[in-house]
């Protein structure tokens, strides 16, 4: 903070997730969170940006109280009514995130189908009108598809058969503990797909063609691979997202095939062609620089769902720059 790096809100927000250790541990947290800064200069840490990072740290510091902080969590789950200016309101529900996830997804979906009737207001506006239709007993509207409250749950095969504790990754929140997520894949009205992924590099290279035809499926692997908006600073899931071309299919012939693909949620697809903005995309290295009309460049890092195993470089030879950080 005295160096101006980190803005006091985003300070607060790491006091609060790092209050449940130790002093002990936190300040290896402590420790971990400045070398991770240094290492990544170029990182844009917005403030949802860092909570996520300490959270994985704080999870690899005390991995035995996640899963405890987690069931305390959930036994305060609750709807709180809060009263604004200008007649509006807020409904805050707090649940269990793949729960508010699945929720988020249908009534997202209610909305869109709505826009597609013809509808004039805004998806925020319809979104709202429908969860307030939905909880007075009115029709939403037209039913949806199984498919539009999918909510994906990445998680190891060893995690899921209780051979390891290591933790799951829930996509537009972050990683959940390992019995968190053996919960949500024993439930009954969950769905299991097949991912096959490289082990070197730990991205989904293919997807089971169980339930949909190719495209559909192609599209389903992106997002799977991608799980957020590839812009660095958006973790919009990439279920919300449109599927775009990074070399464009109109105009320089770009294939539609998973390495041409990528995750922008709308406002960022169509930011991808405003005059003064950049967007370079790098789907092999996992990276995605913005360059703003101030010529100010951010670069994000997609992590891979699996861990991938380190390649050691050839003898006398210093390590491959475009290889992912050990973290």
């Amino acid at each position: 903070m005295e160096d101006g790096k980190v803005e006091y809100y985003a300070a607060s927000r790491v006091v609060d997730v790092t209050g449940v250790l130790t002093d002990s541990q936190a300040r290896e947290v402590d420790s971990l969170l400045a070398d991770k800064l240094a290492s990544a200069a170029e990182t844009m840490w917005l403030p949802h940006n860092l909570v996520r990072a300490v959270r994985r740290l704080v999870d690899k510091v005390d991995p035995a109280g996640r899963v405890e902080r987690a069931r305390k969590a959930d036994e305060g789950r609750k709807v709180t009514l809060e009263h604004g200016e200008n007649c509006q309101s807020r409904l805050v529900t707090t649940m269990r995130s793949e729960v508010a996830a699945a929720c988020y997804a249908r009534v997202d979906s209610l909305a869109r189908q709505r826009k597609c009737d013809g509808h004039e207001r805004t998806y925020d506006q319809l979104r709202a009108d429908v969860v307030a239709d939905l909880l007075l007993g009115n029709d939403p509207g037209a039913k949806t598809p199984e498919v539009s409250a999918v909510v994906y749950v990445h998680i190891p095969v060893d995690t899921a058969l209780s051979i390891s504790e290591t933790g799951a990754e829930l996509d537009g929140y972050g990683p959940i503990p390992g019995a968190i997520g053996r919960e949500i894949a024993t439930n009954p009205t969950s769905t299991w797909r097949k991912v096959l992924c490289d082990p070197a590099t730990g991205d989904p290279v293919d997807l089971g063609r169980s339930r949909y035809r190719p495209t559909a499926t192609l599209r389903e692997a992106m997002r799977v691979r991608d799980r957020e908006c590839v812009i660095p600073w958006c973790h919009r899931p990439a279920r919300h997202c449109d599927t775009d071309h990074e070399r464009e299919w109109a105009r320089d012939n770009g294939p539609t095939s998973l390495t041409n693909l990528t995750a922008r949620c709308r406002r960022h697809h169509r930011m991808k062609n405003t005059p003064g903005w950049t967007t370079t995309h790098h789907p092999a290295r996992r990276t995605t620089t913005v360059t703003t009309p101030l010529g100010r460049a951010h670069t994000g890092r997609r992590t891979p769902v699996l861990t991938p195993k380190p390649k050691a470089p050839p003898p006398g030879q210093p390590p491959d720059p475009d290889e992912p950080p050990p973290f």
